[in-house]
């Protein structure tokens, strides 16, 4: 089903630590806003999609959010690499560290892990895509929290990507939504319970 090409979808090379960034863009791994929330919301959806069409949007872009996650763990990897105790105890990564070392570990900034209450699948495509839209939305505004917090060009720049990205994807969305709301919607406004 898939090709793993062996290359992120944009290049980084962080070149100075920075682990209180790290530990908020850490978020956009395992956050409720984040990469592994979308693909798994994709992935998931794609199955009761009523066409092709929907499968394969689907399919196409939970596995870019799986890409994504390559690069969100590539910029908290190198942003942390090499770092001593006395810097994740400064950055206040105690207890992250004390837990899983300098693996990357699926949380959100505050350190809660993730969970799959994170995403939706409903088996409604309208109720989907509309959940998917919001997805997008709520991942660019993080994206953009996480930007305004840095002037690193090496950080901003794939930020920058990933934001770009979630655009993409909601017009992508958006245009299924409005489709599938012409040829699958049609309210009962008759209908009791």
């Amino acid at each position: 089903m898939w090709a793993y090409s062996k290359k992120l979808q944009y290049p980084i090379s962080i070149k100075n630590k920075d682990l209180k960034m790290a530990k908020y863009i850490i978020t956009q791994f395992g956050g409720p806003n984040g990469e592994l929330a979308a693909s798994m919301r994709y992935i998931s959806q794609r199955y009761t999609m009523p066409d092709e069409k929907g499968k394969a949007l689907l399919t196409d872009i939970g596995t870019e959010e799986l890409g994504h996650m390559e690069m969100v763990s590539t910029i908290v990897y190198q942003l942390t690499q090499g770092a001593t105790i006395e810097e994740i105890k400064a950055a206040g990564l105690q207890g992250y560290y004390t837990e899983h070392g300098c693996s990357l570990y699926p949380v959100d900034a505050n350190g809660v892990p993730f969970t799959a209450a994170y995403f939706a699948a409903t088996g409604d495509p309208v109720a989907d895509i509309a959940e998917d839209m919001a997805a997008e939305q709520k991942a660019r505004a993080v994206y953009e929290n996480l930007m305004d917090q840095t002037n690193d060009p090496d950080i901003l720049a794939p930020l920058s990507f990933l934001r770009q990205r979630e655009i993409v994807h909601y017009e992508r969305f958006r245009e299924l939504y409005e489709e599938y709301v012409k040829k699958y919607y049609q309210p009962d406004f008759n209908q009791k319970c």
